[in-house]
């Protein structure tokens, strides 16, 4: 009981304010520290599956990530946006017809997502893609404007 009555309002409104400011300072710090792990780490990455899982001259759609993986003839990848470079309508890949199609203006696009037909007058956006222990990755947050197919874009396992 004597230890309640020599704490006065001052020193408690004291050690409560430096408590607070303490606990405030260390949640920086640690988002700090978690913001600077997360731009190396791969887990920031869309893991596609397995190379081996994706056949060659084949491509994968991927809905929910917004976009097609398209596994070229020679092995290679490319990561296409299914965003119509027109104004933005989904893009279908017509297996058939072994091209991307706009339901909206009939825009055309190969496997590499140069443009067949217009109106649109520039190629798909393309996603990064990384092979890191034998795992497609692709950087969804990051997409790359991009005129036309240039063969420096593709990624070998």
């Amino acid at each position: 009981m004597d230890f309640i009555k020599k704490i006065t309002r001052r020193s408690f409104i004291k050690k409560a304010i430096f408590t607070l400011v303490s606990l405030e300072l260390i949640y920086v710090l640690t988002n700090l520290l978690k913001k600077g792990n997360e731009a190396k780490a791969p887990e920031n990455l869309f893991n596609a599956g397995e190379v081996d899982l994706f056949e060659n001259g084949q491509v994968y759609p991927f809905s929910t990530e917004r976009f097609y993986l398209s596994r070229l003839k020679d092995g290679g990848f490319l990561a296409l946006s299914t965003k119509c470079t027109h104004l933005g309508c989904t893009i279908q890949f017509k297996t058939k017809e072994d091209k991307f199609q706009c339901p909206c203006h009939a825009s055309a696009f190969n496997k590499h997502g140069d443009v067949l037909a217009p109106p649109a007058i520039r190629a798909l956006d393309l996603f990064p893609v990384s092979i890191v222990d034998n795992k497609v990755l692709v950087d969804t947050a990051n997409p790359v404007k991009r005129n036309k197919y240039d063969r420096s874009q593709i990624t070998y396992a």
